[in-house]
């Protein structure tokens, strides 16, 4: 389509190329040491049922003075730093349970898929009413026997001499959620997730406080997925691509995402001649509706993948990514060979007021059209460099958008 018919020497074209896109499970979804516990279970029915799981060890500091023995008891609880909640009837209370580990997290890697054996029955329990609060500490009690027998062993056992025997004796929590409460609670580690003891010497008016902490400690997310009856329910295999309808969908911590096929590209752009690319946007939505107390993913970057629907690297290991606009798509290695940039990965964010995700790609675009780059596939991945962690194995965030509204919309120049 012409925009400005009235230049006799200069022609502006709009074209749109709409993306094909099907959904991947991906390979090797590494959850270890996220920072973010998940726990709880989200249903619909595109993604089915996902449930979510926490495992983390403890951590004592074993310079802090210990309660002597002369120490009385008097309480403890179990505290957690809840820092996102989504779900459904956030006004009806939601049950969260801590479990004592039967076996120990090795120092190795685990995926989302991986779980650990606990304890049937919780030391600590409660059921919590969010409303409108996505961000506070929930205080939960702790049954008394559990909490009397681990003051002992804090005031008179080798367990709390050194981190090592504490945690041979005490192996860490699972934190899991209510079956059917259809929400999930993000549960940050530190200081701030721990079991305080409260206890006073005779005499005292103000109670002194020991803490088994969350901090320094290695965790991860396990999550059960049931996608029977639901959209996704043919989406078996890890690494493999399907097609499963006009509803294209990605889901965090399940591991679920988006490929998209470039192909089209290579009609579009074998048909043209000295053009010059004035504007190109990638565009994602208007995504699905979701309820207000469901949040979308907040920004995302674009892997390059092929057949393997695996995540491209170079030769020295660094990950391909489509690259922000106005920034090199190509650079010399250390023996001035050119190579794929990778140091300015373009950022989708979503705008809240169009739901929409957007990105300018209007150097990508002129690379490409001067072969300067190889076309490869795009595997949409929920996370932005600029923040800490990685956000698409912090949460159950997810989104849905018909192909049609998965599109590059360029605006270019040629000379007629």
């Amino acid at each position: 389509m012409q925009l400005a018919p009235g230049n006799n020497q200069i022609g502006v074209f709009f074209t749109e190329i709409e993306l094909p896109g099907r959904v991947v499970l991906l390979d090797s979804f590494n959850t270890t040491n996220q920072g973010v516990l998940i726990v709880g279970e989200e249903v619909d029915p595109f993604f089915g049922k996902s449930s979510g799981r926490g495992f983390s060890r403890m951590f004592i500091d074993v310079t802090e003075d210990r309660p002597t023995s002369e120490a009385i008891f008097d309480s403890v609880f179990f505290y957690l730093d809840v820092v996102s909640v989504n779900g459904e009837n956030l006004d009806q209370p939601k049950e969260i349970s801590i479990h004592k580990l039967t076996q120990p997290l090795l120092d190795t890697v685990y995926y989302n898929f991986d779980e650990l054996p606990f304890e049937n029955v919780p030391f600590s329990q409660a059921e919590i009413t969010f409303d409108d609060i996505r961000d506070t500490t929930v205080k939960m009690p702790v049954n008394e026997e559990f909490g009397l027998e681990l003051f002992e062993k804090i005031v008179r056992g080798r367990e709390f001499s050194d981190l090592f025997s504490f945690r041979n004796y005490f192996p860490g929590i699972a934190v899991t959620a209510r079956e059917g409460d259809n929400t999930t609670v993000g549960v940050n580690l530190g200081f701030l997730t721990n079991l305080s003891f409260y206890y006073h010497l005779v005499g005292d008016t103000i109670p002194s406080i020991y803490e088994i902490n969350t901090a320094s400690s290695r965790s991860f997310n396990g999550v059960k997925s049931d996608r029977s009856g639901s959209t996704t329910a043919t989406v078996e295999d890890l690494g493999k691509d399907y097609d499963v309808g006009p509803l294209v969908g990605l889901k965090a911590n399940l591991g679920m995402t988006i490929k998209l096929d470039t192909s089209p590209f290579d009609p579009f752009l074998d048909t043209l001649d000295g053009v010059t690319f004035n504007q190109v946007n990638f565009e994602i939505g208007k995504i699905e509706a979701q309820s207000e107390t469901q949040n979308p993913i907040s920004s995302m970057v674009v892997y390059f993948t092929d057949d393997s629907n695996g995540i491209l690297t170079r030769s020295d290991g660094r990950p391909l990514t489509l690259q922000t606009d106005g920034q090199p798509q190509i650079e010399l290695d250390a023996d001035g060979n050119e190579q794929p940039a990778v140091n300015a990965p373009a950022i989708l964010s979503f705008n809240e007021n169009t739901d929409t995700y957007v990105t300018q790609i209007s150097t990508y675009m002129g690379a490409l059209y001067r072969n300067e780059i190889t076309r490869r596939d795009w595997l949409l991945y929920g996370n932005s460099p600029q923040t800490s962690g990685d956000d698409f194995k912090r949460s159950f965030r997810e989104f849905l958008v018909n192909q049609e509204n998965i599109k590059v919309k360029v605006i270019y120049s040629k000379i007629r």
